[in-house]
């Protein structure tokens, strides 16, 4: 039977029966996607086991959780995958997803019976890269199926403590009528799953492409369903990974862990500052070190800025790893109190490791680099600069400064500049590492030229 024709929009899932430039309910543009709206007769719903508990009866026990090996991955989880927990993995194509999710099996094995559910890969293929990896596991099962429905049954059955679905685009439901990777198969496959995992306390990964512009493939409402969004970054030709929570109901989020891609797999790198700021020489120009939080915990970025003369009437700002509007804003501060004339200057800040440096925190490092690289001044890589920039030139707090700081001595710095609002919060403590408080960025001047 030919149904009607309706049109979906993949960020919020509003329906319209007729194609619009712009979803009337998020704004969002070229969003809507064609899909054959088929009604099916159902049956006589059966609603005996529905009930309601009371608050007080119901029992709490102690919180399960299951842990790895990758101790950085367990801890951008919130300690541990916990039981019943649905976390959706994206990342780009041949990123490492499958490698990576393939070695977590082979740790989660360890406590019982996991499946490795693939709609993407044989299992030729499949027990290739585990011998690559070296993965023996005896209690690992592999499956090759896309149909929603036989992998509900085969998981009831065996009902395995750890599921890993390849991909959630690969998978269609036959109460769906409609192509998979569709904005409506996924949102039944995804239901259906979290109920599974839910009634079952069957934890599962679900792995989810991205678009071309970073964003998970399929409707926004995807990430609000499942319990966690991780997302693995990095590029092809590098060595590293870089792992980060987007959402976590059982943690904190924006935790991000850095991994090192081999041959022989993944391995995490346990001293992530250290990998950030490698690679220096003892002094630079336009470089310097500030220290970041990302989610729970600080780590270490190097700051770099070149300034060069202009060869167009107009002024570029190519910036990697830092807010352009940003660099505007600070430019326009070091204009207007250190006189410093930018506009006839190419300014280019990149912040090496992959990572974009959301903290306002960074301000006063990007500062003192441009300074740096403006005057030919060649900074310590034993100095670090941490501060927030007012547009009045006033160097704010920071939050979390005494974790910031006993970062820094730990890893062997001399001296970090700081704002004089946080000096109360470190009265009490004692540090080996020299503590230079700046109110304004005048002061800045005044002590770098000293």
């Amino acid at each position: 039977m030919a149904g009607k024709i309706k049109y979906i929009c993949s960020e919020c899932g509003y329906t319209s029966p007729k194609w619009l430039g712009k979803c009337p309910n998020c704004d969002t543009w070229g969003s809507f996607e064609e899909e054959i709206d088929i009604k099916k007769t159902l049956s006589k719903i059966n609603t005996a086991d529905a009930e309601l508990l009371k608050l007080e009866d119901i029992e709490l026990g102690k919180e399960f959780r299951l842990v790895t090996k990758f101790n950085e991955f367990d801890r951008v989880l919130g300690g541990g995958l916990v039981r019943g927990e649905v976390v959706l993995i994206s990342g780009n194509p041949g990123i490492g997803k499958s490698t990576f999710l393939l070695q977590l099996m082979d740790e989660y094995s360890k406590t019982g019976n996991v499946f490795y559910i693939s709609g993407e890969e044989s299992l030729r293929q499949i027990k290739q890269r585990a011998d690559r990896l070296n993965v023996k596991s005896k209690t690992l099962y592999l499956m090759n199926e896309t149909n929603l429905e036989k992998i509900e049954t085969i998981v009831l059955k065996e009902n395995p403590k750890v599921v890993v679905l390849d991909s959630i685009q690969t998978l269609y439901s036959e109460n769906a009528n409609s192509m998979p990777g569709s904005v409506t198969q996924i949102r039944e496959t995804t239901l259906k799953i979290i109920e599974i995992a839910k009634t079952k306390e069957i934890s599962f990964f679900i792995v989810g492409h991205i678009t071309k512009d970073g964003k998970v493939a399929g409707p926004k409402l995807l990430e609000h369903m499942v319990d966690a969004v991780v997302q693995m970054d990095g590029e092809e030709n590098n060595f590293y990974r870089i792992i980060r929570t987007l959402k976590n109901r059982f943690g904190s989020t924006n935790e991000i862990s850095i991994f090192d891609m081999k041959e022989d797999g993944i391995s995490e790198i346990t001293n992530p500052s250290e990998f950030f700021i490698s690679e220096r020489e003892e002094k630079n120009i336009g470089s310097i070190i500030t220290p970041i939080l990302e989610g729970s915990r600080v780590f270490l970025f190097e700051v770099q800025s070149l300034l060069t003369h202009t060869s167009f009437g107009l002024p570029r700002r190519i910036i990697e790893g830092f807010d352009k509007n940003r660099v505007e804003i600070l430019g326009a501060i070091l204009g207007k109190f250190l006189k410093i004339d930018l506009s006839t200057k190419d300014i280019f800040i990149n912040i090496p490791g992959g990572l974009t440096l959301k903290d306002r925190s960074s301000d006063l490092a990007v500062i003192f680099s441009l300074v740096s690289s403006i005057n030919g001044l060649a900074v310590s890589q034993k100095i670090a600069a941490v501060g927030e920039l007012g547009l009045r030139g006033e160097i704010r707090r920071v939050s979390f400064i005494k974790n910031r700081v006993k970062e820094l001595e730990k890893l062997g710095f001399k001296g970090v500049y700081l704002p004089r609002a946080n000096e109360k919060d470190l009265e009490s403590e004692k540090f080996k590492i020299k503590l230079i408080y700046l109110k304004n960025i005048e002061e800045l001047i005044e002590r770098v030229k000293k």
